[in-house]
């Protein structure tokens, strides 16, 4: 990083998102403000890397971009409007918490069938308890 900050290429490569990727977020109302070089080149801060991090986070595990840019336009205000922004944030927080359950329970289907399929083969594979001696104690134990 320059004393200048971090060049778009640099901010890239320390976030694994492309230079695209970033102009966008910058483009589209989701960075709080990236400075400019007297060249007029991009020069991402530590913050900046930070922000990119969250808003990443954000958009993996779901929330619109519309929502993502209504909460940069809160953070950019400033002040006084916390309370929307922790309401934006719950509300996120909760539907990521029922998708959560939702593949945790298909999970355990998944793990079930995996559970019967591997009983299935030890009892009909005679050389299965030298592959997986814990199976067939699992299978005993049923």
């Amino acid at each position: 990083m320059t004393s200048n900050g971090l060049t778009i290429a640099d901010a890239a490569e320390r976030t694994g998102l492309t230079a695209h990727t970033l102009r966008y977020y910058e483009r589209d109302g989701l960075m709080l403000g990236v400075s400019r070089a007297g060249s007029g080149h991009r020069r991402y801060t530590e913050q900046d890397l930070g922000w990119i991090e969250l808003i990443t986070k954000l958009r993996a595990t779901g929330m619109p971009i519309r929502e993502i840019r209504r909460y940069a336009q809160l953070v950019r205000a400033g002040a006084d409007n916390e309370r929307e922004r922790l309401e934006l944030l719950a509300t996120h927080r909760e539907r990521v918490r029922q998708r959560l359950a939702e593949v945790t329970e298909h999970l355990e289907a998944i793990d079930r069938k995996i559970d019967y399929y591997a009983s299935v083969i030890d009892t009909c594979d005679p050389d299965a308890a030298l592959s997986a001696p814990h199976r067939v104690a699992d299978a005993d134990r049923r």
